[in-house]
């Protein structure tokens, strides 16, 4: 039984990448850049959660939608101080302030929380028995599943039934000529980063809810992963995301227990680049060819 729980616990942490890779693939589609910042987002949604239970006595689900609002208005504030004036600006600068952005963000938790490494008390406790005893599932792990297959089909729905959805599109195509249509495209990709920042917040309470341990660095390895995920999947795709998230969530906890702890990065990093080879856009990106 033991394939069984390691595939149980591959899907539970491919649900939390596959929520961090979503809120990448989404910033990426509308405003065509690399947010790097995103991980250290995931960072202080979990702190504000922390503090919100352990301070201030707060339910755990008071918590999560505070850590959640919390986080959508830092996305907003760094997209319009940060990557707002950079619209026009060369690629590389945008990812320069990215960087910078992510270590503020580092640096900035340190000096308001410390740099002791903290135990976050779990959004749920407990767990299932199945099979006798043999099968053990978490609630935590549970959570995680049902809220990526809701976040999915939300933002699926999102993005092509309501208006805003469909403008998130038309930007995603053509930012020019979405702007001729009407389109306000700055509120638009404003919106986009409320979004994925608040889903960044979502993904760090229940990851440090299935894996009880946060500091100011906590974000920055599992949205490099998640990043990995989206790219595995084919970035600005939704569907890609969540695929890749899962794939990358089995492939990295049966790489631990299955070949080496200490390897496993470097195993899901080689199948990343093996599927890149094969296809380059990702398993469901599409090759969109560069207007000259």
């Amino acid at each position: 039984m033991s394939l069984l729980n390691n595939l149980i616990i591959g899907v539970s942490l491919g649900s939390i990448y596959a929520i961090i890779a979503l809120g990448y693939t989404m910033v990426y589609g509308i405003a065509k850049m690399l947010n790097f910042a995103h991980g250290d987002v995931i960072m202080v949604g979990a702190f504000v959660s922390f503090f919100a239970a352990g301070s201030f006595g707060l339910p755990p689900v008071v918590g999560l939608l505070l850590a959640m609002a919390v986080c959508t208005l830092l996305g907003i504030t760094i997209e319009r101080l940060a990557y707002k004036p950079l619209r026009q600006a060369p690629s590389l600068a945008v990812l320069i302030t990215a960087i910078g952005v992510s270590y503020l963000l580092q640096n900035g938790a340190q000096i308001l929380w410390g740099a002791a490494t903290k135990t976050f008390t779990p959004i749920l406790e407990g767990q299932l028995s199945l099979a006798g005893g043999q099968i053990t599932v978490t609630y935590v792990a549970i959570l995680a599943v049902v809220c990526c297959l809701v976040v999915m089909v939300c933002l699926t729905l999102f993005t092509g039934k309501t208006k805003l959805g469909k403008a998130m599109r038309a930007c995603s195509e053509d930012k020019g000529a979405a702007q001729l249509m009407g389109i306000n495209v700055d509120s638009t990709i404003s919106m986009t980063f409320a979004i994925g920042s608040a889903l960044a917040a979502l993904a760090g309470v229940l990851m440090c809810s299935a894996y009880p341990v946060l500091s100011p660095t906590t974000g920055a390895l599992s949205g490099i992963r998640a990043f990995t995920a989206a790219v595995f999947g084919g970035i600005g795709s939704i569907p890609g995301a969540f695929l890749g998230g899962i794939l990358l969530g089995i492939i990295e906890t049966f790489a631990k227990a299955y070949i080496s702890t200490s390897l496993s990065d470097a195993v899901v990093f080689g199948v990343l680049i093996v599927v890149l080879l094969v296809k380059p856009a990702g398993l469901l990106g599409k090759y969109v060819p560069e207007k000259v």
